[in-house]
This record gives C-alpha cells, sequence and structure tokens, in this order.
C-alpha cells in the first residue's frame, strides 16, 4: 500500500486549523502540503442533499448549517472545496486518503447514495492515476466500499484513545488493507494504564503479521519517532512543513 519505507500524510491538507496561512481542507492547504513534500494526503469527505461530496471535517458549516442540508452549490458558495476540484488540481504524484464523513443521513439511503456509495466511482478513477486509499470510522461505510469500489484499498480508522487490542483484531476480521488508530490508543492513559498494553513494537508487528498496514495519526513530533522505530508504515501529521523537516523521511519511490 504505501510502499518499503514509511510515508507522511497532510492530515486535513498541511494540518488541523491553520498552518502557515492556509486553512484546513481548502485548496492552497493541499497544494501547499504538497509542495511541502509530503506523499499523501488525508481528505474528508462529505456528501451533499443532491449527491455532491465536498471536502469538509465536521457536518455543519461555521454557521451550523450541515452541509446534508445544503447543495453542493451553496455549499461551495459557504466555502466548502468540491472534490472534484482537488482532485484536478492535486499533482499525481501524491496520493489520497478519502476519509469518509458518514452523516446521520446515510441511515434512510440506500447503500448504493450514502455518501460511501456516492465516492465508489470518484475513488476507481482516483485509484487508476494516484495511489489512493478509503479510509472510514464507520465499519459498515467500508463494507459498502468493498462493494462499489473493489479493488480500491480500505483503512479502518479508530477514534481517541480506543483499545488498541479491539482495533487489531477488528481490522483483521473486516479484511481491510490498513488500521489507522489515533496515537492515542498506543500509549498508556488513564483508562488503559502501562501494564495493560502491549509494547508498541509488539502492536505494529501483530498488524503487520495479519497482513495489514499501520497508519497512526495525529501523534506528536516526539511520538512519531518513538512510531517510525517501532515499524510503522505510514503517519497522519498535522503541521506538514514542521513535520517534514523534523522527520526528513526519503520520499516514497
Amino acid at each position: 500500500m504505501f510502499g518499503p519505507r514509511p510515508v507522511l500524510l497532510g492530515h486535513r491538507g498541511c494540518g488541523r486549523g491553520t498552518v502557515d496561512g492556509h486553512v484546513e481542507n481548502t485548496l492552497g492547504s493541499f497544494l501547499a502540503a504538497a509542495d511541502a513534500g509530503v506523499d499523501w494526503v488525508e481528505v474528508d469527505v462529505r456528501r451533499t442533499a443532491d449527491d455532491h461530496l465536498v471536502v469538509a471535517h465536521n457536518p455543519a458549516d461555521d454557521d451550523g448549517v450541515f452541509y446534508a442540508d445544503l447543495t453542493g452549490t451553496e455549499a461551495v458558495a459557504r466555502g466548502a472545496l468540491r472534490l472534484d476540484t482537488l482532485l484536478a488540481a492535486l499533482p499525481a504524484h501524491v496520493g489520497v486518503d478519502f476519509d469518509v464523513k458518514t452523516s446521520m443521513e446515510d441511515a434512510t439511503r440506500s447503500r448504493a447514495r450514502s455518501t460511501m456509495g456516492r465516492l465508489g466511482a470518484v475513488a476507481r478513477r482516483a485509484a487508476r492515476a494516484r495511489p489512493t486509499l478509503i479510509s472510514s470510522f464507520d465499519a459498515g461505510a467500508l463494507d459498502i466500499a468493498r462493494e462499489v469500489a473493489p479493488g480500491v484499498p480500505r483503512g479502518l480508522l479508530t477514534w481517541l484513545e480506543f483499545p488498541i487490542d479491539q482495533a487489531v483484531a477488528a481490522a483483521a476480521h473486516l479484511d481491510v488493507q490498513v488500521l489507522a488508530p489515533h496515537w492515542g490508543s498506543l500509549h498508556a492513559t488513564e483508562q488503559d494504564q502501562a501494564a495493560l498494553l502491549r509494547p508498541l513494537d509488539y502492536v505494529v508487528d501483530t498488524v503487520h503479521a495479519s497482513g495489514r498496514e499501520f497508519l497512526a495519526w495525529c501523534p506528536t513530533l516526539k511520538f512519531a519517532r518513538r512510531l517510525l522505530d517501532a515499524g510503522v508504515d505510514a503517519l497522519c501529521v498535522n503541521n506538514v512543513p514542521k513535520a517534514v523537516a523534523a522527520l526528513a523521511l526519503e520520499p516514497a519511490a
């Protein structure tokens, strides 16, 4: 999936929030991430009321208006980036991780008309032109992805401090190609004390032994070094310029 060397993915472009003047999930942020030297970008995908796909992390915009209630034209007028606009502008050598954000309204739609269902054709086209991954916190959406984009690799995202033992087993038995836990699942917390956690290299080795690749998201730079030493395949990072400079990874072949 990611190649023989670890790679970096730009979280929401150049990083969460505003990084070097670039607001997350804007075209400028993604292009700046590519210019900074990341191999991949992570792209939040949402569906509008009329089946357009836009790039947005939250279900609603800053005014509290839900994208599921807007047309694509209305969403763009409110500042959302159309997914097709991003893919047309992004350099072809940059991989795309589609982080599909299931909406509540998907419960009332057929699988084909869900957010993931609408992404299928887009992901298939993207995979012919660039490295491509479909990821989601929603295991049901990943099952839909298997149907609508069968040749595109899938990744299971897990939430903040989600138990890593369950995540590793779930990724294997959902038969996804990538496990993408938040870095908070990989160190001791108040709920998961150190004595109850396997060593980090054991976790990564188990993921690899199950036939999956390991993508950790949003670690601190200090913890990112530990993850690289443990053998992870990819890191989704905030503040791309700082991460590229600090981690000094060779670009993927």
